[in-house]
């Protein structure tokens, strides 16, 4: 199976190349622009491209050579702050972007699209908690509107060129590699400013919640969806579990033997109160259920950092 992944170079994408590459799933190549993916985390058992998905003319070239029946679709623009700041810029990445891509693909045997998409953005304020995928979708971000906007030219594709796909909608997803940008890379920012010594700091009173759910389980979820019956779906992939960033925070403290207290700033305009989502359908249509508590995945996180640190000669 020829296999195309784009942004591979990334904290989900490379963790998911490996993993593919271990079951020996396939012919596996890697598409990213190294915008925040590191060319040293692409498995070296997968052929890369340099390339920005914006550059048509280099992804129909990609296209021709690798011929994918299957893409895993990762690269994006991340940062929802970035997208509320320059929604063109945005759109241009996060939808021209996988545009190029599939127009590229769809006329040289692509099968299937695997992509990732958001359980938290894309659903906004929620009215019930955990949210299933028949939660309304109301995105108050340009980021959350270019993941619906996807799901919907994926269907789209779907209906005209018979292209099946799944949408897995994280929630927020932390682990090894994990980069600190956006709201999703607090506990890559937390273990980064408790190795340096510094507080960490939290907006608002702490109290807003998120699904937090382990890449190793987010992998398993992107491999058991490159051959499911399942497909032309959304599928939550998350924990069910709401733990507020206060606790997140005292969790990994802890963990660290930290002891600083943090620091309160000012709340986000416009951020989320509440997140969380009902993993039930990935239950049913993949036969995947999250096993990492969130504990044992920040202490696997966190060793991941300080082992990092000691690599790069800081002292412990």
């Amino acid at each position: 199976m020829r296999i195309l992944v784009t942004g591979g170079a990334g904290f989900i994408g490379s963790n998911t190349v490996d993993a593919l590459i271990r079951r020996g799933a396939g012919d596996v190549a890697v598409l990213d622009s190294l915008t925040a993916g590191k060319r040293e985390q692409v498995n070296p058992q997968a052929r890369f491209y340099l390339a920005d998905l914006r550059d048509a003319a280099a992804v129909r070239e990609i296209a021709e050579r690798e011929r994918p029946e299957v893409i895993y679709h990762f690269a994006a623009q991340m940062d929802v702050r970035r997208s509320v700041a320059d929604p063109a810029f945005d759109a241009q990445v996060n939808l021209v972007g996988f545009l190029n891509l599939i127009e590229a693909a769809r006329n040289h045997g692509l099968k299937r699209v695997v992509f990732s998409s958001t359980g938290g953005a894309i659903y906004g304020e929620q009215e019930t908690f955990p949210a299933d995928e028949n939660h309304p979708c109301r995105p108050v971000s340009p980021y959350g509107i270019a993941k619906l906007a996807t799901e919907s030219y994926l269907f789209y594709y779907h209906v005209q060129y018979g292209i099946d796909y799944l949408a897995l909608r994280y929630g927020n997803v932390y682990g090894p590699r994990q980069d600190p940008h956006g709201e999703a890379g607090v506990v890559a920012i937390f273990s980064g400013k408790i190795l340096d010594g510094q507080p960490c700091t939290i907006f608002g009173d702490g109290g807003q919640t998120r699904d937090y759910v382990f890449v190793g389980d987010v992998v398993r979820a992107n491999l058991a969806a490159l051959d499911a019956k399942a497909s032309t779906m959304a599928i939550n992939i998350g924990t069910g579990v709401e733990t507020s960033v206060n606790d997140l925070y005292a969790t990994l403290a802890a963990i660290a033997d930290f002891s600083t207290a943090a620091i309160h700033a000012p709340a986000r305009p416009g951020e989320q109160k509440r997140s969380v989502i009902s993993p039930a359908r990935a239950a049913k249509e993949l036969g995947w259920r999250p096993v990492t508590v969130l504990r044992d995945g920040l202490g696997e996180t966190y060793q991941y950092f300080r082992a990092n640190r000691k690599q790069a000669g800081h002292d412990d």
